[in-house]
């Protein structure tokens, strides 16, 4: 047995503008209260940064990450997909609704993404329809899926990828709670397609969580726990959140793949494992759009840790990532310090310090 190192991204928005450079654009009319159509948020991309090709091809909006996407030395390639894939037009009224053409599936076969995690506010933008049509799409695509499903066996159930060598295998179990802005409704039955929506972050939901993990869990497994929580901005990691990230890793989780917020929250660890609060956004259609610019959700990450085969951090590479006309490019030299302070700061917080690296990158040991 090996160490293995992963790639974990937070969410992937490619739906609405981002949908409308793709090859198959879906319908562009939306809902929201202020824009009628998803090209409107194309013509602020274009206002802003200046012009986006159209019909652009499927590895397009990866960019400069494509190639830490496509390094054969990865173990898995995992997202928050948060965007449903369908060409449903049963639209749920909650104000924001994303969704991409079935057909644009292979912008996620083209950056290898082995895992999408589907426990987010926006995987039922579209209605059960639109979920069914998303898992179809994504399982027929060979993506695996977490946090969804047309039950909640289904939903609960970990995606399980295997390992190189032997018969290990990674074990991906993603869950999503209600003060991200999933409605309640949307949790999985019994015989009710929907998410893995836990009520609350108490002791009760953590052992929910850790029996899952055990019941499936065999020796030589790791095991990741993806979380959707928490608010769309600001830095203050609640309690308890670190309270029950914390609770997973002591009852059998190896790394926690935190996301909701648009940009990105510090990091620790906890007994020599990693807890990533918030990865915040990897692509979103955000270009041009105001009010929340001293947070700089146009900087994204790509997260690499590199784990023992005791589940245990042994490394962590973090790389800066900045989206700009709808793709990842790498950022200019001041804009990669300012990301480094911004994460060594809230990471210090949690008594964890970062090390930029002369390439750019950051890392933690």
């Amino acid at each position: 047995m090996s160490d293995l190192t992963l790639l974990l991204g937070g969410d992937v928005m490619l739906g609405r503008g981002v949908d409308q450079i793709l090859r198959h654009p879906g319908q562009p009319e939306l809902h929201e209260r202020h824009v009628a159509s998803a090209l409107g948020y194309l013509d602020l991309a274009e206002r802003e940064n200046g012009p986006i090709p159209r019909h652009v091809a499927p590895d397009y909006v990866w960019g400069d990450a494509l190639p830490y996407l496509r390094d054969a030395g990865l173990s898995a390639r995992i997202v928050n997909l948060e965007t449903a894939v369908t060409t449903s037009g049963a639209y749920v009224p909650k104000g924001i609704n994303y969704r991409m053409h079935p057909d644009n599936v292979d912008c996620l076969t083209a950056a290898r993404i082995d895992c999408c995690v589907l426990a987010n506010n926006h995987t039922l933008d579209w209605g059960q329809a639109g979920l069914m049509q998303t898992l179809d799409t994504l399982w027929k695509a060979h993506i695996q899926t977490a946090g969804a499903g047309r039950d909640l066996a289904q939903a609960t159930a970990p995606a399980v990828l295997p390992l190189a060598g032997g018969d290990r295998r990674l074990l991906v179990f993603a869950c999503a709670l209600p003060s991200s802005g999933v409605p309640e409704e949307w949790k999985a039955g019994a015989h009710m397609p929907g998410l893995y929506l836990l009520p609350d972050l108490s002791a009760g939901s953590a052992e929910l969580v850790a029996q899952d993990m055990q019941r499936w869990r065999r020796p030589g497994d790791i095991v990741i726990a993806s979380i959707h929580w928490g608010g769309n901005w600001g830095y203050l990691i609640p309690q308890a959140h670190r309270q029950f990230a914390q609770a997973l890793i002591d009852r059998g989780a190896d790394l926690i793949h935190g996301h909701s917020a648009h940009h990105r929250l510090g990091l620790e660890c906890h007994r020599g494992k990693l807890i990533l609060y918030g990865c915040g956004d990897l692509i979103n259609d955000y270009e041009g759009i105001g009010g929340y610019a001293a947070f700089r959700p146009d900087l994204a990450a790509l997260y690499l840790p590199r784990l023992g085969t005791d589940g245990r951090l042994a490394a962590l590479r973090v790389v800066p990532m900045q989206i700009r006309n709808f793709r990842l490019r790498t950022p200019r030299q001041s804009d990669i310090t300012w990301f480094h302070h911004v994460l060594a700061r809230e990471s210090a917080a949690l008594e964890t310090s970062l090390t930029p690296l002369p390439s750019g990158e950051f890392e933690i040991r």
